[in-house]
């Protein structure tokens, strides 16, 4: 609860796993003895402003979920586990059907993203408080080259006005819900849920996030989730000893 707004999160975790070449989801892959998507799930279950958390899993693994994830790791906030649709797209609206009729502020995050920051969660619901819709993204340090169909470069865009997206993105519940209906009704397929509000009619408003809240895709991406999580374990001895 986020003064007396009732706050969910849906974590969408039943995508494909294809870049990782690996035979099991990557949510479920172990990272410090614990599976990626635990980790994720632990921020929004530690974080006092989030009420609900809504997981979409892959219908063949709902019941995985419910019982290696949600009872054996003892989460308390995950009041449902939705299966998932063909398309994220259609996963994240399943999420919103799901969402408690006292939801006021939504959250949708990647499950394969446990690096997320406690204040980044905040940011996020005080972001839709001030804007209505927001998202966590940084600026790219690398320069974009935007190509034709033969790989030819067609133009560089201005480096200052591009972020990458990340989430969790944020929206009022009646915004997002809105924006999924209108792109159901009008066929349109939108690559994040902010682009789906955006087709919609609402401004987004990016806020600035954090280089290491990185989504875990590929095997390269586990090496450096590894390394991430021993820097974040020896700031934590630090603070202890002090």
């Amino acid at each position: 609860m986020y003064k007396d707004y009732y706050v969910s999160v849906i974590v969408a975790a039943a995508g494909m796993s294809n870049r990782m070449g690996s035979k099991i989801n990557k949510q479920f892959i172990n990272i410090d003895n614990e599976p990626i998507l635990v980790h994720t799930l632990n921020k929004f279950e530690e974080s006092s402003y989030i009420d609900e958390i809504i997981l979409i899993a892959k219908e063949e693994e709902v019941e995985y979920c419910r019982k290696e994830i949600v009872k054996k790791y003892g989460f308390k906030k995950i009041t449902k586990i939705i299966k998932g649709g063909k398309e994220r797209q259609d996963s994240i609206y399943n999420g919103i059907l799901a969402l408690d009729e006292k939801c006021d502020i939504v959250l949708t995050h990647d499950g394969a993203r446990p690096f997320v920051r406690k204040e980044n969660i905040i940011d996020g619901i005080k972001g839709v408080i001030e804007h209505d819709v927001c998202v966590v993204g940084v600026p790219v340090k690398d320069t974009i080259k935007v190509v034709d169909d033969i790989d030819n470069v067609h133009h560089t865009p201005k480096r200052s006005m591009l972020w990458a997206a990340q989430t969790p993105q944020c929206f009022w519940k009646s915004i997002l819900q809105k924006g999924y209906e209108y792109a159901i009704n009008e066929g349109i397929v939108g690559t994040d849920d902010s682009s789906i509000v955006e087709k919609a009619g609402y401004e987004v408003k990016m806020i600035m996030g954090n280089y290491d809240n990185i989504k875990i895709t590929t095997p390269e991406d586990l090496i450096i989730a590894e390394s991430l999580l021993k820097v974040d374990d020896n700031l934590k001895s630090k603070k202890k000893t002090i």
